[in-house]
């Protein structure tokens, strides 16, 4: 009889067990777990009997002993248990990075290239006559004194200001950007999970800017029922709680915290999955997960509209696709004059780096 036999999967490559191939999914488990040691721990060991990822000259006691050894995991809490380093959390930014930008070089300078010319850093072949305020390094002295011996001769060799030239320079922008994140219960509703690849994007967006922008400044806000400011360092422990989409907390404290920032180049991006559902008022919480309330939608578009006036612009990048929630996303981004993105999880990292990449060239008024 013709057709198909099917058999227990197995996994490939599984006979010389390595510790680089073990740390490579116990990252991504750490992830999953919030950085929770102690679980992730637990899910590889089942991992383990199931699929026979070590065996008897790489056992898991020798993978811990590793972890231990490199410096990755510390017992420093004095009660036996073992929390995560410094140095594994970093571990996991750059290869979020790399999964989701790809390699990319160091700058230098830690700047970005704009269109304009002017008093910057990056010296330019074209040229053009010294004004006042133009500084002394970037005066071409041999096309300078060129200029002063077809106007004065060689004999009466004399140099005026006019004679001099400079080289143009380019702008080099700078730019502060408040990444916003969702964590509303509804980003793991269903038990679809949303939240990990916000936090792997957050996590490859905070090295990309430490790699190649670090003249660049990058806050990190939740929001739920209410916002939150965290560090980079406490994204790979961001969990997702009974919460409520307050989106209007969340601008409002990416507007306070841009407002200090002394760039003038400044932009917000959201990650989010669902519609504004909450409101902070003297009494409490509005709350209301029906629908789009009328009132909570015109104070998000409030919001909106006074990042506009500010000069922030919001890029919102929705894990969704239900029509009426792209409705409310295009009357917000319409309002702030924004920009929105309706991308899978599979393709968040693509887009928040191209759109990071093409707002550094734009300058801001």
């Amino acid at each position: 009889m013709l057709g198909y036999h099917f058999s227990e999967f197995k996994l490939k490559d599984n006979k010389n067990p390595s510790f680089d191939k073990i740390f490579d999914l116990f990252k991504d488990l750490l992830l999953y777990t919030a950085g929770d040691l102690t679980e992730a721990l637990d899910w590889l060991n089942e991992i383990d009997r199931k699929y026979k990822i070590t065996d008897n000259s790489y056992g898991m006691g020798n993978f811990i002993e590793d972890l231990k050894s490199k410096g990755l995991i510390d017992d420093n809490k004095g009660d036996g248990s073992f929390e995560i380093t410094p140095k594994t959390e970093q571990i996991i930014r750059k290869d979020s990075l790399d999964q989701i930008f790809g390699k990319l070089k160091k700058s230098k300078l830690g700047n970005h290239k704009t269109k304009f010319s002017g008093n910057g850093d990056e010296i330019q072949p074209e040229m053009r006559s010294f004004e006042f305020g133009d500084t002394i390094d970037s005066i071409s002295a041999i096309d300078s004194i060129k200029n002063a011996q077809i106007s004065s001769g060689i004999n009466d060799f004399q140099m005026s200001e006019k004679d001099l030239v400079v080289f143009e320079k380019e702008y080099k922008s700078q730019t502060s950007t408040v990444l916003l994140i969702d964590i509303s219960h509804s980003m793991i509703l269903y038990g679809e999970d949303r939240i990990t690849p916000a936090k792997k994007v957050a996590m490859a967006l905070a090295e990309l800017i430490k790699t190649k922008y670090p003249k660049d400044t990058l806050d990190i806000v939740t929001f739920g029922d209410d916002a939150q400011q965290i560090t980079i360092k406490e994204l790979p422990y961001l969990k997702v709680g009974p919460f409520h989409t307050n989106t209007v907390a969340g601008i409002e404290m990416g507007m306070d915290i841009l407002r200090r920032r002394k760039n003038s180049n400044k932009q917000i991006f959201m990650i989010t999955d669902g519609k504004p559902s909450c409101l902070k008022e003297a009494g409490g919480y509005y709350k209301n997960s029906f629908g789009l309330d009328r009132k909570i939608v015109n104070k998000t578009l409030n919001m909106a509209a006074a990042c506009r006036r500010l000069g922030i612009q919001i890029t919102t990048f929705m894990i969704a696709k239900d029509p009426y929630l792209q409705q409310f996303v295009e009357e917000f981004t319409e309002t702030n004059n924004g920009k929105a993105f309706y991308t899978s999880l599979q393709g968040l990292g693509e887009y928040v780096f191209h759109d990071f990449e093409k707002n550094k060239r734009k300058r801001t008024k």
